[in-house]
């Protein structure tokens, strides 16, 4: 009985942080950055999105559709956004996968929303299928493991 209380306490706090992350970050095989804003629009509005980093203090806009403002010079040519099904946009960088400050936060805004996530340059993880479903999935894995342990003892 305390057995399976400790085992359904482990899993209650393993699945309260298991949630979908709205902003990932990761390297393509062409070693181009690519960033997921998963950001589900308001209805009955006109999507508006920027993508941007900053390091330090300094932020630099990436990409945007947003009247009156504009990606920073350097990015214009290189960068691309495509809308995600069923929501959500993706920025795609090239040419800056050896030029990426160490230290960087990544923020994307949607209709007003941000998300933002902070990544050291030296552990962008590859975008394969794999490797972003362990990122985003760890906790679940860790309940199924856990609930497996208590199913066979």
């Amino acid at each position: 009985m305390l057995k399976s209380l400790f085992v359904y306490g482990v899993l209650g706090v393993l699945l309260i942080p298991a949630k979908c992350d709205l902003i990932t970050v990761c390297i393509e095989d062409d070693n181009d950055l690519r960033v997921d804003c998963l950001i589900e629009p308001k209805p009955n509005k006109i999507n508006s999105f920027e993508f941007s980093w900053s390091s330090g203090t300094k932020e630099s806009l990436i990409y945007t559709n947003v009247s009156g403002s504009s990606a920073e010079s350097q990015f214009k040519d290189k960068s691309t956004v495509v809308e995600l099904e069923p929501h959500g946009y993706r920025m795609t960088l090239s040419g800056f996968r050896h030029s990426l400050p160490h230290n960087t936060t990544y923020m994307c805004k949607i209709t007003g929303e941000v998300a933002r996530v902070n990544v050291e340059a030296d552990q962008l993880l590859p975008c394969s299928a794999v490797s972003m479903f362990l990122k985003s999935s760890w906790s679940w894995i860790m309940c199924l493991l856990l609930a497996f342990y208590h199913a066979h003892s």
